[in-house]
C-alpha cells in the first residue's frame, strides 16, 4: 500500500509561522458585538485585543486579512462617566428581582444604565453576575449597589466588571474617601488584586485594564440621612467621587417621616443637598465635582429631577413596574366581571383582540 505523505506548501508554512510568531487576536465578533468589560453599546473592541472585524470606526495596524495581529482602535469607548462629562442626562432602572430575563428586557428597552441592587434585593454576587451578563448582551452598562460600604463587598463587586459601583449610607467625607480607596489598587487604595483572572479585565485578556479602570469606573456615594446632608458639600468634593446619589426614603426616615417622604421638611432638606452638590460642581477650584443622581418618586417625577439639575435619573424599580402592571391587569379583569361579558366587535374573536393589545 502506498504511503501518504503530506508536504506543507509555502503558503501553508507561512500561515503556520504567522500563527506561531504573532499574538493571537481573540475574535469575539462572532459571539459578542460589544466589550463586556465596559458594557458599552458604542464600543465593539477591547483596548488591546480587538475583533478582526468591527462595526466601529477603527484604524487597523494591518490590511492583510490573514494577519492575526491585534487591531488598534483610535475611538475611545463611551462610558457612563464620559457621557456625564459630555453633558448627557442618563435614565436608568433599579433591578431588585435579580432576574436575568428582566435585566435583558430592561437593556433592550433602552435604559442608559441598570442598577443591580444588592442592598435591598435578595441576590448576592453570583446572582448579580448573571444579571451583568444579561445586560452585557444588550450593551447596557451595569452599576452594582453594595449591601454595605466595606472593602470586601467592593472587591467582589468590582471583580465582576460593572461600569459603576454605589456605596450606601455615606455619612461624611471620611467615609467617602474610604469608599474611593476600596476601588483602587495600591498604592492609591486598598483593593485586592486578581486582575489577571477576573471578569473585570476580560479574564486577563484586556491587558490595558490596569491603565484604564480608574478613569472608566463610576463611583457613586449615597447621601440618605439628615447628618449626611449637612456634610454633602464635603462628600461631593472628595477626589474620586463621581456622583452623589440622593436617597429620599432613608432621608425621610432619618427625619422622622418614614411614611411621608413628600413632607415639606423632607423636600426642603433635599433641595439643600441638591444645591450643595451642584454648587461644588460649579466651582472652578474643584476639579470636575460630583454629578447629581437620584430616584424618581410619585411626588417627584423623572422630569422634575432633570429640571433641577440631576444628570442621572432612576425612574423605576423592576419589581415596582411589574407590581403596578399586575395589579392593574387583575383590576381590569375583575371590573369586567362586574360589568358583564363584552360583546364581540365586528365579529372579531375575543382571543385575537386580547393578544393584539
Amino acid at each position: 500500500m502506498a504511503t501518504l505523505k503530506y508536504t506543507p506548501t509555502t503558503a501553508a508554512a507561512s500561515s503556520l509561522s504567522t500563527l506561531r510568531s504573532k499574538p493571537f487576536a481573540f475574535n469575539t465578533s462572532k459571539l459578542l458585538s460589544f466589550s463586556f468589560k465596559t458594557q458599552n453599546p458604542t464600543s465593539t473592541t477591547f483596548k488591546t485585543l480587538t475583533p478582526l472585524k468591527s462595526s466601529s470606526n477603527t484604524t487597523s495596524t494591518t490590511t492583510n486579512p490573514s494577519d492575526l495581529s491585534p487591531v488598534v482602535s483610535t475611538v475611545p469607548p463611551e462610558t457612563l462617566k464620559s457621557r456625564l462629562r459630555n453633558g448627557e442626562t442618563l435614565y436608568g432602572l433599579f433591578l431588585l428581582s435579580f432576574s436575568p430575563t428582566v435585566a435583558e428586557i430592561a437593556g433592550l428597552a433602552g435604559y442608559d444604565f441598570v442598577v443591580v441592587d444588592m442592598e435591598h434585593g435578595p441576590g448576592g454576587i453570583c446572582d448579580a453576575l448573571s444579571c451583568l451578563r444579561a445586560l452585557a448582551v444588550t450593551g447596557t452598562p451595569a452599576i452594582l449597589r453594595l449591601p454595605e460600604s466595606c472593602p470586601t463587598w467592593a472587591k467582589k463587586a468590582l471583580d465582576l466588571g460593572p461600569q459603576g459601583i454605589m456605596f450606601p449610607m455615606i455619612e461624611g467625607p471620611k467615609a467617602a474617601k474610604k469608599a474611593v480607596s476600596y476601588c483602587r489598587f495600591p498604592p492609591n487604595g486598598v483593593r485586592g488584586s486578581a486582575h489577571t483572572v477576573v471578569r473585570a479585565s476580560a479574564y486577563g485578556i484586556d491587558e490595558g485594564y490596569l491603565g484604564n479602570y480608574e478613569e472608566e469606573l463610576l463611583i457613586m456615594c449615597q447621601v440618605e440621612s439628615e447628618e449626611a446632608v449637612k456634610r454633602v458639600e464635603e462628600i461631593a468634593a472628595v477626589d474620586g467621587v463621581d456622583c452623589i446619589q440622593m436617597g429620599p426614603l432613608d432621608l425621610s426616615a432619618s427625619m422622622g417621616y418614614l411614611w411621608d417622604p413628600a413632607n415639606k421638611k423632607v423636600k426642603e432638606m433635599m433641595r439643600v443637598a441638591e444645591k450643595a452638590v451642584l454648587g461644588v460642581q460649579a466651582k472652578a477650584d474643584v476639579k470636575g465635582g460630583a454629578f447629581l443622581a437620584g430616584f424618581a418618586m410619585p411626588h417627584d417625577g423623572p422630569d422634575d429631577l432633570r429640571r433641577r439639575g440631576y444628570h442621572m435619573v432612576s425612574g423605576a424599580v423592576d419589581v415596582g413596574l411589574f407590581r403596578s402592571a399586575a395589579v392593574e391587569d387583575v383590576k381590569r379583569f375583575k371590573m369586567g366581571l362586574m360589568d358583564g361579558p363584552d360583546e364581540q366587535e365586528d365579529g372579531k374573536d375575543a382571543d385575537d383582540k386580547y393578544w393584539s393589545e
